[in-house]
């Protein structure tokens, strides 16, 4: 099934806008723990391969759950920022909003980066500008 999601810059954002769905909730009209998390993770990872020209993999996060995340409100606005980097550690600052703008649920997380050799020969990196569109 697939999140689907789509990913944008923004600055020095990478962000998406993505409109949940019944079958991802886990309290009636509340969106799952779990999906929040997965989607914070995955802008993240991809704010890494454009924003860093790499690929890395989780190490650690650490998610805080403000609000409800409502799955009846409309798309919310996922996005993600790295706030450090070293030559093998990148932390990112990811967070939902609702429809409405508000601040629901962020997450520091740290992410293991690879080199952009090893992330094209051992994890199929295609390279920064596979994630453009050309004009």
């Amino acid at each position: 099934m697939g999140l689907r999601l789509e990913f944008y810059e923004e600055g020095e954002k990478v962000l998406c806008h993505w409109l949940p769905t019944p079958e991802f909730q886990g309290f009636t009209g509340v969106l799952h723990g779990g999906i929040q998390a997965t989607l914070l993770d995955e802008t993240g990872g991809w704010t890494i391969m454009v924003k860093m020209g790499t690929a890395g993999v989780t190490s650690k996060m650490e998610v805080k759950y403000r609000k409800p995340v409502r799955t009846d409100e409309g798309a919310l606005r996922i996005e993600a920022t790295v706030t450090s980097s070293t030559a093998r550690i990148a932390i990112l600052l990811c967070s939902i909003y609702s429809a409405a703008g508000e601040l629901c649920t962020e997450a520091i997380i740290e992410y293991f980066i690879f080199s952009e050799e090893r992330a094209r020969k051992e994890l199929h990196y295609p390279g920064k500008t596979a994630f453009f569109s050309d004009p």
